[in-house]
């Protein structure tokens, strides 16, 4: 991980560098024709504080210096730093070629990382930037390095994150410094970690976290934190993390303290030529940290450029050889005095075009403007439409709404092609929506808007940013997955603000909407862990940016793209020859646009097998309103028939169809089709709600749809949907299930063995909602072995057995169809009995109960025949009547074998 950060002021103080290691190590490299590479390595001694020479510890400083072809000519040198967590030998490819290129570098360990001793002081003056400063003096004793003057060396600085700000820094407190090109670093490091007053917690976390470990105990040179919690961190900076990670709020000291390590405390000197490269994939330091440094530099006279590259510290193609490339010509240019070294556009953009097909990657192509923009270049006001409104900071500030993350920002760097993933909860933002554009609108810069807030605590904490929404409402896309977080303070009374939103490089299309949105909180971010209400209204349009000097250059083609059309041409032209006509879906029945579900002949065969059926010749239909229950034996066809009508499985005869149209994988009526079969799979380390939010976006449809709180409702899980779902129990599990399949209110909801792991209480709810959601116009399909739950819940009924129908119709139909009766009996009845009853004629089944016998008839007899059979067979009967228990009925509808 790289991590950029900067440093103030600090007093130089003469001496010379000792040489702890004496003489040095030499190795050679060689690369083919290239010249070898010469390596010297070092470790060199600072003073832990130069303004005390002699009173305090030396620091070891390791380092190698590179070298190449002849070693009697003087050559430009280069300093080199390393990203934040890391050491000289991240850079060591780098080092050898700009050796190989004619220049004398020089990479070194920062404080507290690699071999290097002492504490980090996140670049400070007194610290990282004097080490660097004792560094030159090195370099300007070296025989091999050109100097301007005696003890000016012809020296350039480049780095990226931690030491993209130590060459900022060097340029601002040493002026031997001739060019820089930082990378991806901060010019503000307050700004960055506590931009608008708010603490940026997740990468201030792994800020600390990473210079915490590794400290080995007894290490020369360095002593324990003054809480232990902070490792190789100087005690202020330690404990001005942990005092404000509890608080959760920034304060004045805390941002002094960063403020003077920072290279915009040292922006007036900063005048030398400066390549800054920053990536748009970056939540820890955006491209409006890039923006204030390349201001600064220009105001002061010196030539600079601008390169927005395709990653950052999220992720995303760093483009790490071309900018190595342009790092070399432009330290041609300002170090070796080649003007006929070309240093590229004053402004370059990385844009996407598309994903090679070949190996996944993302293709990029750039787009060039002769000057650099801002971020606030040729606005155009797009107008906003949304009524005031009011939404809540929940206590505890959770959940959390998601947007920028450290590390997948990769997703982000796909947003121009409508992927990303952010999540914002009901009851936690505000959104104002854009009409549909006209035409293309291109986002390059930062955006802005005018609101007026106001909240029911001291301060209202608001995460603000615009999404790219698709023409259907359903897709919205956050471009690069950026947040602008504010503190806005004393707003009981309600303020005005003026919101400048993340800057972004970013095309919406015509037919899409931008929409502004308000959310109390983000995971990256610390918000107020009270609860707290907020009243927002819009007060201007929203203002975007544009470039429209900056010229895209159409992306090269691969190869294959040319040289296969014809053979593709030959390939379809074979397909359509040789194609089934039968894939071709059959046209929509418009005399079942209103019937739910009509399934007619389906059957089914086992895998590898031409006569076994695990479903045959199955017919029935369910209407509008009804709550049908799905019963059979184990073996019976149900989940078959269940997974045919879900479109998972294809069926060998017949057909399904719902709302008229044929189910086949993929169908688009299953959008109107909830359902919960042979369970559901859940991402273990997200909450229960979580779970929720994400399948929901993942259908792509408005999270209004959703009907969230009702599906929450149904499941019951209270406060363990905060929880990971790795934590649940098979019930909760369920229930979480039954809640997804009821998301967004389906018209025919379908489950399977809803109530397995569900207690009394919770099945008698699940009861009384398929009971409401099927009186409300839709339809439930259950299957369940819980009969007596089927017979207060269900309407209607198909029992099935063997894949087969065995009997279909209203639940009163059959279970108090006269054609089954209860015959109670003085004495228990004996199987031969029983046999004999069942052989009767106008008998079609005799089933034993607790009761005496459950008897079907054949429609060909009465009960008083029945009853004069009884009673010449020697049966003690005393009672004889309809009989409506479900299970019976169905006990004597499969011949009494639930198997």
């Amino acid at each position: 991980m790289d991590l950029r950060l900067r440093g103030r002021r600090w007093y130089a103080a003469a001496g010379a560098l000792a040489v702890l290691a004496g003489g040095g190590t030499w190795t050679v490299a060689s690369s083919g024709a290239a010249p070898a590479v010469h390596r010297e390595d070092q470790v060199l001694a600072m003073p832990d504080r130069p303004d005390r020479p002699g009173r305090t510890k030396d620091v070891r400083i390791d380092t190698s210096f590179f070298t190449a072809g002849s070693p009697h000519g003087r050559r430009p040198a280069v300093l080199l730093g390393h990203g934040f967590g890391g050491s000289k030998a991240d850079v060591r490819a780098q080092a050898e070629q700009l050796a190989r290129d004619g220049y004398a570098v020089l990479t070194w360990s920062a404080r507290g990382f690699g071999k290097s001793t002492g504490k980090i002081g996140l670049n400070a003056p007194d610290g990282e930037v004097a080490d660097v400063r004792r560094l030159i003096d090195w370099l300007a004793k070296r025989p091999e390095v050109r100097l301007d003057k005696a003890g000016d060396p012809r020296v350039g600085v480049a780095g990226a994150s931690y030491g993209g700000a130590i060459s900022l820094l060097a340029a601002g407190y040493d002026r031997r410094v001739d060019a820089i090109a930082p990378q991806i670093t901060y010019w503000n490091l307050a700004d960055a970690l506590f931009p608008n007053g708010v603490f940026k917690k997740l990468w201030a976390g792994i800020f600390f976290t990473t210079g915490a470990a590794g400290a080995p105990a007894g290490t020369p040179g360095t002593t324990p934190a003054p809480s232990g919690g902070c490792g190789r961190f100087a005690a202020d900076l330690c404990a001005m993390y942990e005092r404000v990670a509890v608080a959760g709020t920034p304060d004045a000291a805390a941002r002094r303290l960063l403020e003077a390590r920072s290279p915009s405390a040292v922006a007036a000197r900063i005048k030398v030529p400066a390549l800054i490269t920053q990536g748009q994939q970056d939540s820890l330091f955006p491209l409006g940290q890039a923006d204030a440094m390349a201001k600064a530099i220009r105001a002061n006279g010196a030539p600079v450029a601008v390169d927005w590259t395709a990653g950052g510290h999220d992720g995303g193609d760093r483009e790490t050889a071309r900018i190595a490339a342009r790092t070399k010509a432009w330290f041609d240019r300002y170090l070796k005095g080649d003007k006929s070294s070309g240093t590229g556009p004053a402004f370059r953009i990385s844009r996407s075009s598309g994903v090679d097909s070949t190996n996944g990657s993302l293709r990029l192509r750039g787009a060039d403007g002769d000057r650099y923009p801002g971020l606030d270049h040729d606005p155009h006001r797009v107008e906003l439409a949304g009524h005031t409104q009011r939404f809540t900071n929940p206590a505890g500030a959770g959940p959390p709404a998601v947007s920028s993350v450290p590390g997948v920002g990769a997703l982000g760097s796909l947003s121009s092609m409508g992927a990303g993933l952010s999540v914002d909860f009901p009851g936690q933002y505000a959104r104002f929506d854009s009409a549909p554009l006209r035409t293309p609108l291109h986002l390059t810069g930062s955006p802005t808007a005018t609101v007026h807030v106001q909240a029911d605590a001291a301060d209202a904490v608001l995460f603000a940013k615009v999404y790219d929404v698709a023409p259907d409402g359903r897709r919205q896309v956050l471009p690069a997955q950026l947040v602008t977080p504010y503190r806005i303070q004393d707003a009981r009374d309600g303020k005005t603000v003026r919101l400048q939103l993340p800057a972004v490089d970013h095309e919406f299309a015509a037919g899409h909407r931008l929409r502004l949105v308000l959310s109390a909180t983000d995971l990256g971010y610390a918000s107020p862990v009270r609860p707290a209400a907020y009243t927002v209204s819009l007060k201007s349009a929203l203002t975007v940016p544009t470039a429209p000097r900056t010229d895209s250059a159409a992306a090269p083609l691969p190869a294959w793209t040319w040289q296969l059309p014809a053979a593709a041409a030959v390939v379809a032209a074979l397909l359509l020859l040789t194609a089934r006509r039968r894939t071709a879906a059959p046209a929509p029945d418009p005399a079942l646009a209103d019937v739910p579900l009509q399934i007619s002949g389906l059957s089914k065969r086992y895998a590898g097998s031409a006569d076994r059926y695990a479903v045959r010749d199955l017919s029935f239909r369910v209407e509008k309103g009804q709550v049908l229950g799905l019963l059979g034996p184990n073996g019976a066809g149900k989940t078959t028939t269940l997974r045919m009508l879900m479109g998972l499985i294809r069926p060998d005869d017949g057909e399904i169809r719902v709302f008229g149209q044929v189910i086949r994988p993929g169908a688009p009526v299953l959008s109107r089709v909830g359902a919960f079969v042979e369970g559901a799979g859940f991402l273990p380390h997200l909450s229960g709600r979580a779970n929720l939010e994400l399948y929901w976006r993942a259908t792509g449809r408005p999270a209004a749809d959703a009907h969230l709180d009702e599906a929450l409702e149904i499941a019951g899980l209270g406060d363990a949907l905060q929880r990971a779902v790795r934590t649940y129990s098979q019930g909760m599990r369920q229930r979480l299930a039954i809640a997804q399949a009821m998301l967004g209110l389906p018209d025919l909801l379908i489950l399977d063995e809803p109530t397995n792991g569900l207690d009394p209480p919770q099945i008698r709810e699940m009861r009384e909602v398929m009971i409401r959601y099927a009186a409300a116009g839709r339809t439930v399909i259950v299957s369940s072995h819980l009969l007596s739950e089927v017979e207060q819940s269900c309407t209607h009924l198909v029992v099935m057995d063997r894949g087969r129908l065995v009997q279909a119709g209203p639940v009163a139909e059959i279970t108090g169809s006269g054609d089954t009766l209860l015959v109670g009996v003085a004495e228990p009845v004996g199987d031969a009995l029983t046999e004999k009853v069942a052989a009767l004629p106008g008998v079609a089944s005799a089933v034993r109960t607790e009761e005496g016998l459950l008897v079907r008839l054949d429609g060909t007899t009465t009960a008083h025949h029945l009853l004069a059979e009884l009673v010449r067979l020697e049966i003690p009967v005393n009672r004889i009547g309809p009989h409506r228990r479900l299970e019976d009925a169905f006990l004597t509808l499969i011949g009494g074998d639930a198997r």
